[in-house]
């Protein structure tokens, strides 16, 4: 049960930084995509320790491994459009009705 537990205070202490790389001011939208990025790793390894722990199926864990994938590939094709359109991926140069 110790193993268990110190497992899931891992992935917590990973979510934290995440989250903390996702609320701390940048300059550019790369460093957010990656702390959200971070946050998701961290959910992955909750849920799959939780899953394997408990014996169930791991389908579920691949089906949310397959949409952090889509969302991770979202996010840089929205970021590379974004440096197309607007030569950089600073937060200062991007507008509210620009965008």
């Amino acid at each position: 049960m110790l193993k268990f537990s110190m497992g899931v205070f891992i992935f917590l202490v990973m979510m934290v930084c995440g989250l903390s790389a996702f609320i701390s001011k940048h300059k550019h939208l790369l460093n957010a995509l990656l702390g959200l990025e971070f946050m998701m790793l961290s959910v992955f390894g909750m849920i799959s320790v939780n899953v394997t722990g408990m014996g169930m199926e791991v389908y579920f864990v691949m089906f949310f491994l397959v949409l952090v994938a889509c969302e991770g590939a979202l996010g840089l094709s929205l970021l590379v459009s974004i440096v197309r359109s607007h030569g950089n991926d600073y937060f200062s140069s991007l507008g509210v009705l620009s965008c």
